[in-house]
């Protein structure tokens, strides 16, 4: 995910507006991005658009931006209403951008953080880009650390999967595209990963030895995939996800 090649392309009834739908989504200003006209749409002769007009915007990467127009940016995506940002606040901005990440890890760590914001919880976020087991496709992992955030966890991951959920659908809907996205509390999806996989192995080993069907608990759909993935290193062995939610559970068993 390099953000020196990340476009976005946006249709309207015409070329401007167009640009100003990709902007506003964006949350860019246009000095904020290269603009390439893919189709400049049709009118009928009633003066109707009967096809809409096409553009393409490509983010700059300009790790040189100064205060004036960290603040600009901020204002025209809608996170500022007047000039107010602080110094220590204008230093962050301009950290995350000498940092290298790009304006997906960017938005994902503003969203993040204010959302963390309106519950009264203070942490520090990271993000990196790590590829996807099952398609090696590119996800954007986001970490957040800081004391006592297990409430942020739930019962069986279902406060951080909700967390992970709503910050994608904002992070998708600015990026016009759906983004592929971890939210992680201390490393606790990790920790559970690593976790499941000893489960699935010391399982697959008692089913391989007694010839028994073996249940594991309930759990959500992200871990009865880890599940899945870790006994399709046995060939001799297959699995099956049974149940209802929130009690749908994995069985592994001999392969018939």
């Amino acid at each position: 995910m390099d953000n020196e090649n990340s476009t976005y392309e946006f249709t309207a009834p015409t070329v401007e507006e167009a640009v100003e739908k990709g902007l506003e989504e964006l949350g860019l200003t246009r000095s904020g991005v290269d603009v390439e006209v893919l189709d400049e749409g049709k009118r009928n002769v009633f003066r109707f658009a009967s096809r809409s007009a096409r553009v393409k915007l490509i983010p700059l990467s300009d790790l040189s931006i100064d205060n004036d127009e960290v603040l600009e940016e901020r204002k025209e995506s809608g996170e500022l209403s007047d000039y107010t940002l602080s110094d220590e606040e204008i230093a962050y901005e301009l950290s995350e951008k000498a940092e290298g990440l790009s304006e997906t890890e960017l938005s994902v760590k503003r969203i993040l953080k204010d959302i963390l914001a309106q519950m009264s919880v203070d942490a520090n976020i990271t993000t990196k880009i790590i590829k996807s087991t099952e398609d090696d496709r590119d996800v954007v992992y986001a970490n957040i650390e800081g004391d006592d955030l297990s409430f942020l966890i739930g019962r069986k991951s279902e406060t951080l999967n909700a967390l992970q959920y709503l910050t994608g659908l904002i992070v998708s809907k600015k990026a016009g595209h759906w983004i592929p996205l971890q939210v992680d509390i201390q490393s606790y999806r990790t920790r559970r990963e690593t976790e499941l996989k000893k489960i699935a192995h010391r399982l697959a080993e008692q089913v391989i030895s007694s010839g028994r069907k073996q249940f594991l608990e309930p759990m959500p759909a992200n871990e009865r995939r880890i599940i899945h993935m870790e006994i399709r290193n046995y060939t001799q062995l297959m699995t099956e996800s049974i149940g209802e939610e929130p009690n749908r559970k994995v069985t592994i068993a001999l392969r018939k």
